[in-house]
């Protein structure tokens, strides 16, 4: 567990490759279709809100937020947050990211099921991805088993809010798809596959990012000696 682990890299390296493939595939979709305008001209904002309307959201507001794809739906403010080059952008991506976070509001006025368990996963996964690593630290170099079992079970539940993510993102993206399309915001075969293709970029990094926490979890899980060989192996 301490210093060089292969096995941890062997684990751990596949997982590190999707992720950099995924990050690489979400910033080239995204900035190739920021350079394409939409046919009708309207911003990442806009989209939002028409959604948000089609939707029968009225209770959420648009903000604009610094930072590159800082974009996110904030549940407990009831506020849409976008970023500069998604709420002023009239672009394909724009408006496809706009569309996706509004997703995430009617998914809240609907109390979709697994946007609930998530929000509800969010202070446990909050202090299994702030403690698990120092426990299990801990527990493995004091050779404390009962303590590598808290910081297992701690990080279990960063494992499942992930894996709980990729329906959430998954969903939103669905709707958004849909609903600008059904609206007319997007009008075209080209636009709608731009659309698809910005979205379907960036779902890969939640895959990635769940990917990374089951092999995580697993690498523990072996160096615990509860999944195959003994704790005394490490």
């Amino acid at each position: 567990m301490l210093g060089f682990d292969p096995l941890y890299f062997i684990l751990i390296a596949p997982a590190f490759l999707f992720s950099i493939i995924a990050s690489f595939m979400v910033k080239s979709s995204f900035n190739k279709y920021s350079k394409v305008a939409t046919l009708n001209g309207m911003s990442g904002a806009d989209a939002a809100a028409a959604v948000l309307r089609a939707g029968a959201v009225t209770d959420v507001r648009i903000e604009r937020v610094d930072g590159f794809l800082s974009d996110h739906y904030d549940p407990a403010q009831k506020v849409l947050r976008l970023s500069p080059s998604v709420y002023d952008s009239r672009s394909i991506a724009a408006v496809g990211v706009g569309a996706h976070e509004a997703g995430h509001a009617i998914q809240h006025k609907n109390k979709y099921p697994m946007l609930m368990f998530r929000t509800s996963m969010v202070p446990m996964a909050s202090i299994g991805s702030n403690l698990s690593w120092f426990i299990l630290f801990a527990g493995f170099i004091f050779h404390l088993t009962n303590l590598v079992y808290v910081g297992i079970f701690l990080f279990g539940a960063v494992v499942v809010f992930q894996l709980i993510t990729l329906p959430v993102e998954i969903n939103a993206s669905a709707r958004a798809k849909q609903l600008l399309w059904d609206t007319g915001i997007i009008s075209s075969t080209s636009e709608k596959n731009g659309v698809a293709a910005v979205l379907n970029s960036a779902a890969l990094t939640y895959v990635a990012a769940a990917v990374s926490a089951v092999l995580t979890l697993i690498y523990y899980l072996i160096r615990a000696g509860i999944l195959g060989g003994s704790s005394n192996d490490r």
